[in-house]
């Protein structure tokens, strides 16, 4: 067992929103930042699109508002969307200030603006301030150096939560978070985290899908360790599938970003017929669940392996100069998208549910803290909308910081954790089982809580999910952890959730469309599930 380190903030996840959190609380407290991989290796970076603000004088904040309850389909929380867009302007000037170089505007844009503003679907107006077609690297490389200057931020690079240490775990009457159990990958050994405050800033659970945009460490690790805790979770069914991820055998995961189709590109069939117009009014620029459905309808009418999306009738050079990351990549691939359609599939992208908090970023329990995609603020609701999730990312990152900037918190006055106990345990000699089911949790949650499900796909997914717990249980409870099986333990736990949430809707509504109700019910309501101790 590794000594205890105490601090007096523990951040879990080095994206955006940890990084954001770490940075306004730096000048405070002593803040310990936590990567199970590599620093800024998280979904943040992968973003392309941009960061939705409204800074165009034609456009308004009650259009990007409307804009975003339009596309949450009635779940959006109205209070939270205010909160967040209003609180846009404060939060992109912030990143530009820590050195954002997001695109400047081209000496022939007649709008006078500072920066090039591009339009994704869902949106009324150019309001996506991007970084090129890279925003999310850009945004990850200026907090990363912002960071290295801070002497009160320690990072822990390679250190994999193991589940937070509460004080109800340790048999005190009252609840609250006080750390966190993490495991050192350079030595394999378990230490002990001690904090009064604990921010998850974990990301997402698209891991869950054999298809998905994200990088591998989206395996949904906040959300299972706070439904461990004690805390409530809400609207997990919402899994959002981007509709445009390159279908190559050498391309693991590339998003091709939802700006092109707001440049321009059109999706077509293989024999070069566009289809868009046959399901939306809006064609390629209605909201990602609208289009990502059309994709999966024509791919399984059809029998294709993947549709089409052509940009190739744009001029050559605004392609490379307003997607040169996208550009170098299919070239690398054999594909000029200057010249020819490129194919794409969709693919699990961002989870719009997550764990319960208030207008802060508090859970249900006191001292634990979570923000950005692990989070369920009602920000996004049945579906969330181009670009509006790195902003949630910057935004809730300051406001659960600024939070806990006006409490005084003492990391003398909390009990000392129990040394990690892995004296009943052995080394496995069966790794296979961890693969194995990782790759079965990943196929049918595709198969059956995919883009469209039915109660009988389910109903099998549940059946498939309990037994494959009972088998990671018996594997976690008699062999000594890794990587590999906290991953995977824990996306047992959020695929469960995200399947029993899907049980509950009975109906269809944004990112959750069920051939068994194909309409949406007349009332709008959360899915909201209590673990079993409440």
């Amino acid at each position: 067992m590794l000594p205890t380190r105490e601090f007096d903030v523990i951040i879990l996840g080095t994206g955006a929103a940890g990084m954001t959190a770490a940075l306004h609380l730096a000048p405070k407290y002593r803040v310990a930042l936590l990567s199970k991989g590599n620093m800024g290796e998280g979904s943040t970076r992968w973003a392309q699109g941009g960061i939705a603000t409204v800074i165009d004088p034609e456009d308004t904040l009650e259009a990007h508002i409307e804009d975003t309850l339009i596309a949450g389909g009635g779940l959006c929380d109205r209070d939270t969307v205010n909160q967040v867009i209003t609180e846009s302007r404060t939060s992109i000037q912030w990143l530009i200030d820590q050195g954002v170089p997001f695109t400047p505007a081209s000496q022939e844009d007649a709008t006078g603006l500072a920066y090039h503003l591009t339009r994704e679907g869902g949106h009324s107006h150019r309001r996506v301030l991007h970084a090129d077609d890279a925003t999310g690297m850009a945004i990850i490389d200026a907090l990363t150096a912002r960071v290295k200057e801070q002497s009160r931020i320690e990072v822990f690079e390679g250190h994999m939560a193991v589940d937070l240490i509460t004080r109800h775990k340790l048999g005190l009457a009252e609840q609250a978070c006080v750390g966190v159990y993490a495991l050192d990958n350079s030595c394999g050994k378990v230490r002990a985290f001690s904090a009064p405050a604990v921010i998850l800033a974990t990301g997402g659970a698209s891991k869950a899908y054999l298809y998905t945009s994200n990088p591998d460490g989206s395996s949904g690790d906040g959300i299972a360790m706070a439904w461990r805790a004690g805390c409530r979770v809400a609207n997990l069914e919402f899994n959002q599938f981007h509709p445009t991820c390159l279908y190559h055998p050498q391309a693991k995961s590339f998003l091709i970003s939802e700006a092109l189709r707001g440049e321009g590109a059109q999706l077509l069939l293989p024999d070069g017929q566009p289809f868009m117009q046959r399901f939306d009014a809006r064609r390629e620029l209605a909201p990602r669940d609208i289009v990502a459905r059309a994709i999966d309808h024509e791919m399984k009418r059809l029998g294709l392996d993947h549709v089409c999306l052509d940009i190739s009738h744009k001029p050559a050079e605004f392609i490379r100069s307003h997607f040169p990351t996208i550009y170098k990549r299919c070239l690398e691939l054999g594909i000029d998208i200057t010249r020819k359609p490129l194919p794409v599939v969709p693919a699990a992208h961002y989870t719009c549910g997550g764990v319960v908090t208030d207008d802060k970023g508090e859970t249900d329990i006191p001292g634990l803290y979570a923000i950005g995609e692990c989070a369920f603020t009602g920000l996004h609701g049945a579906n969330r909308m181009a670009s509006n999730s790195l902003l949630e990312c910057v935004v809730y990152g300051r406001l659960a910081a600024e939070d806990l900037l006006q409490k005084t918190l003492n990391s003398r006055l909390l009990p000392e954790p129990p040394p990690w106990d892995e004296s009943q345990v052995t080394d496995s000699d069966e790794d296979v089982v961890i693969s194995h089911n990782w790759d079965e949790i990943r196929r049918f949650m595709w198969d059956y809580v995919g883009i469209v499900r039915t109660n009988k796909r389910l109903e099998r997914a549940s059946h498939r999910i309990k037994l494959l717990q009972s088998e990671i249980h018996d594997y976690y409870s008699n062999y000594r952890i890794s990587g590999d099986l906290l991953e995977l333990r824990n996306l047992a736990t959020v695929a469960e959730l995200i399947i029993e949430s899907a049980r509950l809707r009975k109906e269809s509504r944004g990112l959750h469309f069920t051939l068994d109700y194909p309409e949406p019910a007349a009332e709008a309501r959360n899915t909201l599930l209590t673990p079993p101790r409440w």
